[in-house]
């Protein structure tokens, strides 16, 4: 679901040295609740040809409504692209030193934005919402989480080809607030521009400054720099919402009320896809052990199988901090009799054969999870979401050479929102470009050529290594001590296991004090947790509950 599954993976650890839009000028809309928008066929109009199309801030205007556990919403949809510059620009106006120099680098940044109508803006909160990647746009999310439309897909099993189902979202998170659905740089309707186009926006501190220069410049042209703000990150999405959050209190001045993140990672060090690239960093089967667990349950494949998950979570999570992690720290130093009892204990969590994992060292990384759990059935499990499972390509390989979770559902998503954006919000149509129909990029080829390198609050330079936010969240908690974060994860996502995300959030450095701004939830789902509708409507929930208290209407508005 976020690029092509382990080669993507494996570029990206390799490279982070551990691991895992009418034309022209966009006219604002005066306030968010504006009923008199131009027909989406006038302003859809092409003026200044295709050229400026991708260089010029674009927007199209619907209207809509849902329903959202009985409650009938009626809204404005606005989808546009804004462009961002390195310099930090808000338009296409290049200043006068940079006339007669070659054209710099820029990046339209495809959105969709829903606002409630009849709602002042005062007492309305916006969430700006994105997958991760990095190079993913973000029709997952919206498509699948939180838009007023979703897409029908099957729990756990591949989904028949179109035509798909496209229905009323009763989980839309339009109940609780407005929302805009971001594309990162390169993905969606949006395009980079310019000379080094890749270079200027493929990386972390770049792909971050581009989102933060994007969000501000969206609060001053719908005027909402006094609404309640969220940002709300999927997956690397949750990398890039530590920067961004940090970046908007320290650079713009603007305070956040919440940071909701969705299969967290945080800290690549921690990623368990290529821990074997990493020796003597063992903390990536530590955390891993209790999804593989929750893995080997799901499917069961547990030697006495508990009847509760919950109850044998918390006993794996247990020996893995502490036996488990002891007899890891001991290296090659390790007994043979504790050897043994390791690798015996190990098999009674994930059903692994002893000797497989004898053979791993007792070091059993995620590609060879998925693939060995059920490979005596011929059979891949799911990376992304763990209780999907699908037929395996080569017997003889070391690691799964697809997603069974992806495969299974990804066609729906992309056709889902094809036909959405063209026939619903009117977008994607304009006789400017080509023959008259841009292309929707679902994927970027941006990991191939990212940039992890990232410096972190304080310092002078950046690290080339393995990407560690968490400087960047404790930081943004430090400027801003009402700041609330909620971490949302799936048991069954071997991409960020959830205990990595605990982990991650009891070693951010702040105080005992901020540490109890920090809200976590797991859900019987994987990575795309909202994959699963029960767990959709908790989570629809959860992050209501999460917004709806992290803020104080004003009163007589």
């Amino acid at each position: 679901m976020k690029q092509s599954y382990r080669a993507g993976v494996k570029l990206a650890s390799l490279l982070a040295s551990v691991s895992v839009l009418g034309a022209g000028m966009l006219v604002a809309q005066p306030a968010a609740w504006a009923e008199d928008a131009k027909p989406a066929a006038e302003t859809a109009k092409a003026k200044d040809g295709a050229a400026d199309f991708f260089t010029k801030p674009q927007s199209v205007t619907s209207t809509g409504s849902v329903t959202v556990h009985g409650a009938h919403i009626d809204y404005q949809a606005v989808s546009g692209t804004l462009i961002v510059h390195p310099k930090g620009w808000d338009d296409a106006v290049l200043p006068d030193e940079d006339k007669d120099k070659k054209t710099p680098a820029a990046a339209s940044i495809f959105y969709v934005a829903y606002f409630k109508k009849g709602v002042r803006p005062e007492n309305r909160p916006i969430t700006f919402i994105y997958n991760g990647g990095p190079g993913s746009s973000t029709v997952w999310l919206h498509m699948g989480a939180f838009g007023p439309k979703k897409v029908v897909t099957a729990d756990d099993a591949h989904t028949p080809a179109a035509p798909y189902a496209i229905v009323n979202n009763n989980d839309s998170l339009l109940d609780v607030s407005d929302l805009v659905f971001i594309d990162a740089p390169g993905t969606g309707y949006g395009r980079l521009t310019g000379t080094d186009k890749e270079k200027t926006f493929f990386g972390t501190d770049a792909d971050a400054r581009a989102f933060t220069d994007f969000i501000a410049q969206f609060l001053s042209r719908y005027g909402r720099y006094n609404s309640p703000k969220y940002l709300f990150g999927e997956s690397y999405g949750t990398t890039r919402s530590a920067i961004v959050a940090n970046q908007l209190a320290d650079d713009k001045g603007i305070d956040l009320n919440g940071v909701i993140l969705l299969s967290q990672i945080l800290n690549y060090d921690n990623d368990i896809d290529a821990a074997q690239m990493n020796p003597s960093v063992d903390q990536p089967y530590v955390l891993a052990l209790p999804s593989y667990a929750a893995t080997a349950w799901y499917h069961k494949r547990i030697p006495n199988q508990p009847s509760d998950l919950k109850g044998f979570l918390q006993e794996v999570e247990h020996f893995a901090l502490t036996d488990y992690t002891a007899a890891l720290q001991d290296g090659n130093s390790i007994t043979p009799e504790k050897r043994d009892a390791i690798a015996q204990k190990l098999h009674d969590y994930t059903g692994l054969p002893v000797d497989y994992i004898k053979k791993a060292d007792l070091r059993v990384n995620g590609g060879e999870f998925e693939k060995t759990l059920l490979g005596d059935k011929g059979v891949d499990t799911g990376r992304l979401d763990s209780r999907f499972s699908g037929p395996t390509m080569d017997q003889l390989s070391q690691y799964p050479f697809y997603d069974p979770q992806s495969s299974a559902m990804s066609s729906a998503y992309i056709a889902a929102f094809n036909d959405y954006a063209r026939n619903t919000l009117h977008y994607g149509n304009s006789s400017v470009v080509g023959d008259g129909y841009q292309e929707y990029k679902f994927f970027s080829d941006a990991i191939t050529k990212w940039d992890f390198s990232h410096a972190q609050p304080n310092t002078d330079f950046p690290i080339h290594g393995a990407v560690n936010v968490l400087p960047d969240l404790a930081s943004a908690m430090k400027h801003n001590t009402s700041l609330k974060v909620m971490l949302n994860q799936g048991y069954y996502d071997l991409g960020t296991p959830y205990f990595e995300g605990i982990y991650e959030m009891r070693h951010l450095p702040i105080s005992h004090d901020l540490s109890k701004n920090i809200q976590i939830v797991q859900y019987e789902s994987g990575h795309m947790v909202y994959a699963h509708q029960d767990s959709l409507a908790q989570l629809h929930d959860n992050v209501a509950k999460f917004i709806t208290s992290t803020y104080a209407p004003l009163s007589g508005k």
